[in-house]
């Protein structure tokens, strides 16, 4: 392909259009030439302006990005980079043709990796799934592990949260609550979906319902049948099931 690749860039969020922009200006090869704040604006902008590339957030309320590509069809799609604060739908992304899945927040490097990734693909004119998928997702996996910071939508605004930051946290019905000192945060996320994306060297799953940053946890004591209590350093008390007492301990022990 000769000139340069025309971009469009799709999210409902204003702070995340703004970083994709913000990261691709200086690139010489890329032309942003629009941007959509939801998905049925994104399907007319992409039958209008006709991008070679697409940055497209997955979760978007009415029309999400797999709904996107529904309604331009898969084989009518420009190369695509998803998207999103999740993993959930890595392996859903992929298999319609995505030539990248980006996980919110993603540095620079990882970033630019994607965007040279699309660009190879679009100057050969090859199928996306060219390269090894497993790889890809081994990529996304490693990413997720390395998660330093969680995004909290609160109304308009969008706060950054150090995870190192977090005391615990449990599960408030579709939520989980991130508490931090004296400020709690409501996250629509899952438990089981945090615990992976959080380094396992700091927190521990320590009940059904609680995962724990380790190094708040002051001391443990004996309850009954077996369970245990965890004292935080903060003198908060929290369950410590006997189903997951030996992993707490391995983790105690690596310290």
């Amino acid at each position: 392909m000769s000139g340069r690749v025309r971009a469009l860039i799709v999210d409902d969020e204003p702070l995340a259009r703004k970083r994709i922009a913000t990261l691709l200006a200086d690139n010489p090869r890329i032309l942003v030439v629009g941007e959509s704040s939801d998905g049925s604006s994104a399907v007319n902008d992409i039958l209008r302006l006709k991008p070679d590339l697409v940055f497209l957030d997955i979760q978007m309320p009415e029309l999400d990005g797999f709904g996107v590509i529904g309604a331009i069809g898969a084989d009518r799609m420009p190369a695509v980079i998803f998207i999103t604060a999740y993993d959930d739908y890595a392996v859903r992304a992929f298999e319609v043709n995505a030539i990248d899945y980006l996980l919110k927040p993603y540095d620079p490097d990882r970033f630019a990796a994607a965007v040279d990734r699309a660009l190879r693909h679009i100057s050969e004119a090859s199928p996306p799934g060219g390269e090894n998928i497993d790889n890809l997702l081994s990529g996304l996996r490693r990413d997720r592990r390395l998660d330093s910071r969680i995004l909290v939508r609160e109304g308009e605004r969008i706060t950054v949260v150090k995870t190192a930051d977090i005391d615990y946290i449990e599960s408030a019905g579709n939520y989980v609550k991130l508490h931090i000192g004296k400020r709690d945060h409501l996250v629509r996320d899952t438990m089981k979906s945090l615990e992976d994306r959080l380094p396992s060297d700091r927190f521990v799953r320590v009940h059904r319902t609680v995962i724990v940053n380790i190094e708040r946890i002051k001391e443990l004591r004996a309850h009954f049948h077996g369970d245990f209590d965890l004292l935080l350093t903060d003198g908060t008390r929290l369950p410590l099931s006997r189903r997951y007492r030996g992993r707490l301990e391995e983790a105690l022990g690596r310290r």
